[in-house]
């Protein structure tokens, strides 16, 4: 026997037809929009993270050669400060205020200075120069 083709006729759009796939749209369209904004909020948050951790890396360094720069500029005053005190040595010790001569060496840490209890010497009170005289 012989089959019969059977074709199918496809049915018309109808008005429920139209509301049904409107209402697959919405729902598929509100599930991609939620899933969007979802993995927009997770790059953010991740753009973000990622943002402190240059920023906290870059203050790490900056505030490292500051050190660097610190203890290079403490040492240079040091050294120039030696060299004033050691020029002005045999000054003093003709003036009679000689200072008691200081070792240099390379600390490691600082100490914290000591309150000075001693007073200021008073100063002498300058000499008075007789008047100058008009010409006239």
């Amino acid at each position: 026997m012989a089959t019969k083709k059977t074709t199918r006729k496809t049915p018309e759009p109808t008005l429920r037809h139209v509301w049904l796939a409107g209402l697959g749209l919405i729902a598929v369209a509100r599930r991609e929009a939620i899933g969007a904004a979802n993995d927009a909020v997770g790059k953010l948050q991740a753009a973000r993270q990622q943002a402190e951790a240059l920023a906290g890396q870059a203050q790490r360094d900056v505030l490292g050669r500051l050190a660097d720069v610190r203890e290079q500029g403490e040492a240079s005053v040091e050294r120039f400060s030696a060299d004033v005190e050691a020029r002005l040595q045999p000054v003093l010790a003709k003036l009679g205020l000689k200072k008691p001569v200081r070792k240099t060496a390379t600390r490691t840490r600082k100490k914290p200075a000591a309150k000075r209890t001693r007073a200021a010497a008073p100063r002498k009170p300058a000499a008075k120069r007789p008047a100058r005289r008009s010409r006239a």
